[in-house]
């Protein structure tokens, strides 16, 4: 494939992974409704953010992640104010994802299995960990210093549990399809290799 078909290839599978990061938020969370009308979710969007930065590479992956969560935000009066950090955590998952994997593990060069599901594993684990981290911290300022809501700090205990509980099912979920999927793009002419 050459270089231009590869770029739109690559723009063509962010957009497959926008769709996919909004279905799966939007249709498959589970949804717990907080005191002030607020809300936290469990959901497998950032898995879907995670398995496009590993195959596409962090910018790419996390800007479909990112764009597609953005958008159920968007679309959900609860989340509708929340959508700018969406879209910047999310990134962040892809980005930091993307430099583990493919910058310091080279995964898209490497053939050896063990050494992709382990850097696959650091990846997902590191962009997940950001997300732990910046998600429910973040989410505590944006609620009381943009959003002027009392109800932050109650909101942080929930937001941290569920955030964490996200993170563990799409590590999981992510590397799980990944590995067979790469094989199968490989074997198909269809992975990419220079991210």
């Amino acid at each position: 494939m050459n270089h231009s078909n590869q770029k739109i290839y690559r723009l063509a599978l962010t957009g497959l992974f926008a769709a996919m990061s909004y279905v799966v938020f939007t249709f498959l969370q589970f949804k717990i409704s907080l005191p002030g009308g607020d809300a936290t979710s469990i959901h497998l969007g950032n898995a879907v953010c995670v398995l496009g930065a590993l195959l596409l590479g962090g910018l790419y992956g996390g800007l479909g992640g990112a764009i597609g969560m953005t958008i159920g935000d968007l679309f959900d009066p609860v989340y509708v104010l929340y959508a700018p950090k969406t879209f910047i955590l999310k990134l962040g998952i892809g980005l930091i994802t993307g430099f583990l994997a493919h910058k310091i593990g080279r995964i898209s060069e490497s053939r050896d299995q063990k050494h992709i599901m382990k850097w696959a594993v650091i990846g997902a684990v590191g962009g997940l960990l950001f997300n732990v981290i910046f998600d429910p911290l973040v989410g505590y300022y944006y609620k009381l210093l943009i959003l002027g809501k009392p109800a932050a700090e109650l909101a942080l205990a929930w937001n941290v549990a569920s955030t964490s509980i996200n993170a563990v099912t799409s590590a999981i979920v992510s590397v799980v399809i990944y590995m067979p999927l790469r094989r199968a793009m490989t074997r198909a002419g269809l992975f990419l290799t220079n991210l």
